[in-house]
């Protein structure tokens, strides 16, 4: 298949118009509905329903969207394996949760510069179920996710234990009201632990999915949360937070993924890397 036209259909999907799709293609609108005909055709199944307010698609056009994307992911990766800059050896994709990014991969692609020049990299944030995806269909070497579980072709090996303790704000004195807890999405396993720690706290009036901008919305006006104790270090030694005493800790472990059949070399340059830059988390 030409993967113009799979890149075609994913404009599609995701502007949801056959105009848009073209405008941001830089082609024309005929282009795109007859690269879609090809599709249609290759497929003999139409992918889209066309009306007024856009295009949607059929139960087709939705089996194919994960197999389109892979196709152009596993092309990309085929063209940086071929078009290597002048001195590299190989390139390695990695995936992380967006609460790994900072500082856990910033940490190792200056180790990976300093200590595997030879090597490419390219890096990707993605949600841990699509990083798993995409290790497995072979887009993606390696994936660094809390709370992975095994499955099959697939290495998980665990990089670092961390702990989630409840913090809160020491810009107000006085006893918090369960209502001022932010609930932090640390995934399914720390939902049900958390639950059956305080059964009796009330839905939270805030939830936040990502550590970081929680831990700013609490340092701005007040509250607790739980946070991952590494992170919130510096800002307990500065007075900015306290850990609540007498609460529950939550364990939180990261995991690093790669399929059995990677580069065993390479695997062990990657890992080796990664736990310098877990030992430097702040």
């Amino acid at each position: 298949m030409d993967i113009s036209i799979a890149r075609t259909f994913l404009e599609v999907v995701k502007t949801g118009s056959f105009v848009r799709a073209a405008e941001n293609l830089n082609i024309t609108q005929t282009a795109v509905s007859a690269r879609i005909r090809v599709l249609e055709d290759q497929l003999d199944r139409q992918v889209f329903v066309r009306n007024k307010s856009g295009a949607r698609l059929t139960a087709a056009g939705e089996q194919f969207q994960r197999f389109a994307a892979t196709l152009v992911q596993v092309w990309e990766r085929a063209q940086a394996a071929v078009g290597l800059p002048p001195g590299r050896e190989t390139v390695v994709t990695i995936g992380v949760e967006l609460s790994l990014w900072n500082p856990l991969l910033r940490h190792w692609l200056l180790w990976m510069r300093r200590e595997c020049p030879e090597i490419a990299v390219s890096t990707r944030i993605d949600p841990s179920y699509r990083l798993i995806e995409q290790v497995q269909d072979g887009t993606l070497d390696v994936a660094v996710i809390y709370g992975a579980s095994s499955r099959p072709g697939l290495v998980v090996e665990l990089l670092f234990e961390e702990k989630l303790v409840l913090a809160r704000s020491m810009a107000t004195t006085g006893p918090i009201p369960p209502e001022a807890h932010v609930r932090i999405d640390w995934g399914e396993e720390f939902a049900a632990n958390h639950q059956a720690a305080f059964p009796d706290r009330p839905n939270a009036v805030v939830s936040i999915s990502y550590g970081p901008l929680a831990l700013d919305y609490i340092l701005e006006v007040g509250g607790s949360g739980y946070f991952r104790k590494g992170f919130i270090r510096p800002y307990l030694e500065r007075g900015q937070l306290a850990l609540v005493p007498d609460s529950p800790e939550f364990s939180y472990s990261a995991y690093f993924v790669h399929s059995a059949k990677a580069d065993p070399g390479v695997m062990d340059r990657i890992r080796a890397g990664l736990r310098a830059a877990a030992q430097i988390q702040p």
